[in-house]
């Protein structure tokens, strides 16, 4: 058996690592790279492997840093079938079409000033046909039922337990018989939080003997998730008094949903004022909808409200926009109002219109609520708070950082590096013989990699991008 590291390695979007089980080939996760525009530009064109020798992809979740390249892996020759939970196909039935939307709509909007400079195009990573055709090879299955991958029924089962990081995601644990030795093989995908709103906890996967995990948060501390509802309450009591609009970059999947229960907890209980609030993502409404459709992964609480008739997701000051003319209209606005639009890291999608129409509006708040990797706008922006004449770039054109910008990292739907080594104290240590770090800036992994020796794990591998182990 071997395992090839071949994205999200010592940064934390793009993940692909490359399985080889009895000469067969299987891709845990096809994520696109998010970061400078030109690096992702090249990264998310190139795979350290031939789609072609590939026999399935296992999918951990529906986050684009995770499933977003799947369309590309057809375009060069993969026929195979994508395995995930239910959940994550429908949620990747929309993300996938509106990912690739986004790429055609930006390049568009990119290729119009390169035109005028007498630049040569850029071209979309992949079309909207090919994020359909993607759509045809998913086999979904459920949590905690183990299933073969076919034409590997004698040496490989594959069994999902619930990640609590977004609705749909799950760990993997794949069960290997080389005949001389049975391998309990797993992969974190994204860990969620204990105790956040709406989906489960995370489950423990049991022992196994090799691991892939996550460490976006293995150096840091969240404040607790029973704060978020204060901490954004304070926060737009601020914005309100200061008479601007609050944008909030947050990811369709997950992030949305858990800020309008939020918000309708604060309205409810008079904390603060009712003021309009728009979900100015069409991506975010179809993923609200599915949400609805999966009460099997809402925690206990959650569950009990939908059951007494709650609509969580419907408040009477809550607007969904859909077309691009209501987005524009809320340019027009001139009083308090929260607008929450894609995408999570302000890379792309119409929150980047929101931002370049209100980042030099010092009444304005900029809200962030969830990771922003390095490169990325949002990272930008939290940079910003460190230089009183900070600019940031947005769609080529320089804008001065006027607004204010806030971190709410109670929101955070990953475990952080207390959370993760208690999910790892569950493990046999005698039995765990190699721990694989990705997902995570290479500070972050290092302090993890410290917590666990600190637990007397021995044997911590943080890959490079591109090396190879033999297991």
């Amino acid at each position: 058996m071997k395992i090839k590291f071949c994205g999200a390695d010592r940064t934390v979007t793009g993940s692909q690592h490359l399985l080889e089980i009895n000469g067969k080939k299987i891709l845990l996760d096809c994520g696109l790279f998010q970061g400078k525009r030109q690096d992702a530009y090249d990264i998310n064109r190139t795979f350290l492997f031939d789609p072609k020798e590939l026999h399935c992809v296992i999918l951990s979740h529906a986050h684009i840093d995770h499933s977003g390249n799947l369309p590309s892996l057809y375009t060069k020759g993969f026929d195979g079938s994508i395995y995930s939970t239910t959940a994550t196909k429908d949620l990747c039935s929309i993300m996938l079409l509106d990912s690739a939307h986004i790429q055609e709509k930006d390049t568009e909007y990119v290729n119009k000033k390169r035109l005028r400079q007498n630049l040569s195009p850029f071209k979309p990573l992949y079309k909207m046909e090919d994020a359909k055709r993607v759509l045809e090879n998913f086999k979904t299955v459920s949590y905690r039922k183990s299933f073969c991958i076919d034409g590997l029924k004698e040496c490989v089962s594959v069994e999902y337990y619930d990640a609590g990081h977004i609705l749909g995601s799950a760990m993997i644990v794949l069960t290997i018989d080389e005949g001389k030795r049975k391998i309990r093989f797993a992969f974190t995908g994204d860990i969620g939080r204990p105790g956040l709103p709406i989906i489960k906890d995370p489950e423990f996967i049991g022992n196994v003997d090799f691991i892939i995990s996550e460490s976006t948060y293995g150096g840091r501390v969240h404040d607790k998730s029973n704060m978020m509802d204060d901490q954004l309450g304070s926060v737009l009591k601020d914005a309100i008094s200061r008479g601007g609009k609050t944008i909030i970059p947050a990811f369709s999947v997950g992030r949305t949903q858990e800020i309008i229960y939020s918000l309708s907890k604060l309205f409810e209980n008079g904390s603060i004022p009712s003021i309009p609030v728009f979900i100015d993502s069409p991506l975010s409404i179809k993923a609200t909808d599915i949400f609805k459709l999966h009460p099997e992964c809402y925690d206990s609480e959650f569950a009990s409200m939908i059951l007494s008739g709650v609509k969580t997701f419907e408040l009477p000051n809550l607007r969904y926009t859909q077309s691009v003319e209501e987005s524009k209209r809320l340019n027009l606005i001139n009083e308090p109002c929260i607008i929450i639009s894609a995408s999570g890291m302000a890379e792309s999608g119409r929150v980047l219109h929101h931002l370049k129409n209100n980042i030099e509006d010092p009444k304005s708040t900029v809200l962030i609520v969830g990771y922003m990797a390095e490169h990325t706008l949002g990272r930008r922006l939290i940079e910003s708070r460190d230089s009183e004449n900070a600019m940031v770039r947005i769609f080529g054109d320089e804008y001065y950082v006027h607004s204010k910008v806030v971190v709410l990292n109670s929101f955070s739907a990953h475990a952080d590096r207390d959370e993760l080594l208690e999910y790892f104290d569950n493990f046999d240590r005698n039995q765990m013989q190699k721990i694989f770090l990705v997902h995570g800036e290479l500070d972050q992994q290092e302090a993890f990699k410290d917590g666990l020796r600190s637990l007397n794990f021995k044997d911590i591998e943080i890959p490079v991008k591109g090396q190879e182990f033999d297991l």
